[in-house]
């Protein structure tokens, strides 16, 4: 039984008189789905606890963050004991050196990589060196991919953006995107166009491999490996956003799943343990562009964080252990197989890609499949919305837009798994 949730809706009130919006993050203020902010008071395994005590099962889970479920012992402890030896320096660590490495023995594309907080520095700085490397302007980035706030970036972007009416963010100027092409995600053609036309202005192509942001939206064969093939023919530098999908679809993330070596490369989320933490790397002869070495500057003073890289070290240190893509595969591809069943005849497309999922609602009995932005952007908001509250009354936490994607973790047991297929079933 879920209590009514006025502790929360007391904290809101009292938010929003400091804080824009009550929230750090527009998502969280759940307006899309028609109902206002859970404040959490705790969390371990596949729950968490909000501040009225009442307990759900998470499918957000910090927006793919805990694939080891949230409050891992080992990852907690880890943390705990960096804090007791000062939780920031300003100096180099040897943690940084043990987790780059960590990083770079999944992940054998990012020769060199520099650590920074969070995906949005990850990808701008990304953007700079190689724009800096190529001494070209032009980015490319595609329809519904989410790479941050930064400016450049806000450009038919999905994620919490995908709302906004405007193409980019009140606030940038025209000029700041003026180098920012933006293709059809998934559209091979349109992209080899363009290269044919442009390749040799282009600075990079930025790409999640697996668009996250619009919802969760698998690319074709052919679209992810023309990415590869165009940059290549063109001298542009390939990058692939791994911020959700680094150590997500696999230990070498999506790059590995597919067979596709990118130029440079960003993660985020899981690699920090769930403290903020992402880095950027990519081929050694880029990287050397970065200051001290070369001429293209990047710099912060909480970057490699002692408390982030135990958290990091110790998350990427279970990761490794042999099996677990492995059961976190076979357990998400049951539960979608079960999944398929129960929304078969309900104008709903499932997309799915290891253990990420999104539930496409639709109106009609139009063609249900959701390849690109703008097959997402036909979605039933408002059905997305009541099923999100539906869900929630029966004790479950999916993520709380039709635009992103839902996560298992390690934590979620079949058990877990069987609940919240048949509290499925009866909120849709």
């Amino acid at each position: 039984m879920i209590n009514e949730r006025v502790l929360s809706a007391k904290a809101f009130e009292q938010a929003q008189k400091v804080i824009p919006g009550g929230v750090n993050s527009p998502v969280r203020a759940l307006k899309s789905v028609g109902t206002t902010p859970l404040f959490v008071k705790e969390a371990k395994g596949a729950y968490f606890t909000d501040i009225d005590d009442n307990k759900f099962i998470d499918f957000c889970m910090s927006w793919g963050v805990f694939i080891l479920g949230h409050n891992n012992e080992r990852v907690s402890q880890a943390a705990i004991e960096a804090v007791g030896r000062g939780s920031s320096y300003g100096i180099p660590t040897l943690a940084e050196t043990t987790l780059a490495e960590k990083v770079r023995e999944a992940i054998p594309s990012m020769e060199r990589l520099r650590f920074v907080n969070s995906g949005t520095e990850a990808t701008m700085s990304a953007i700079r060196v190689a724009r800096g490397f190529t001494g070209r302007d032009i980015l490319v980035k595609f329809e519904g991919n989410y790479h941050g706030h930064a400016d450049h970036l806000l450009v038919a972007a999905g994620s919490g953006v995908a709302n906004i009416s405007n193409a980019s963010s009140a606030g940038v100027p025209q000029d700041f995107v003026k180098h920012t092409v933006v293709l059809p995600y998934n559209d091979t053609a349109a992209l080899r166009k363009y290269f044919d036309e442009n390749g040799q202005k282009v600075a990079a192509l930025i790409v999640e491999p697996v668009a996250c942001n619009m919802g969760v939206v698998v690319p074709t064969e052919e679209f992810i490996k023309a990415t590869r093939e165009v940059t290549e023919q063109n001298g542009a530098i390939l990058i692939f956003d791994e911020v959700i999908t680094g150590f997500r679809l696999s230990r070498g993330g999506a790059q590995q799943r597919f067979g596709i070596k990118p130029d440079m490369t960003t993660v985020g989320k899981i690699a920090g343990g769930g403290f903020p933490a992402a880095a950027f790397g990519g081929r050694a002869d880029i990287m050397k562009c970065l200051a001290p070495d070369g001429p293209v500057y990047q710099a912060g003073t909480l970057s490699g964080n002692p408390v982030a890289m135990a958290a990091g070290i110790e998350t990427l240190t279970q990761l490794s252990q042999p099996g677990f893509y492995e059961d976190l595969e076979k357990k998400s591809n049951d539960f979608i197989e079960k999944l398929e069943k129960i929304i078969a005849g309900k104008n709903i497309t499932l997309n799915h890609c290891g253990s990420m999922f999104t539930l496409f609602f639709r109106s009609s009995e139009e063609d249900c499949s959701v390849k690109n932005f703008q097959d997402t952007k036909r979605s039933d908001q408002e059905r997305f919305a009541r099923y999100f509250r539906n869900m929630l009354s029966c004790g479950i936490y999916v993520s709380p837009s039709q635009f992103e994607g839902n996560f298992i973790s390690a934590c979620h047991t079949p058990e877990i798994l069987d609940y919240v297929l048949k509290s499925i079933a009866e909120s849709i």
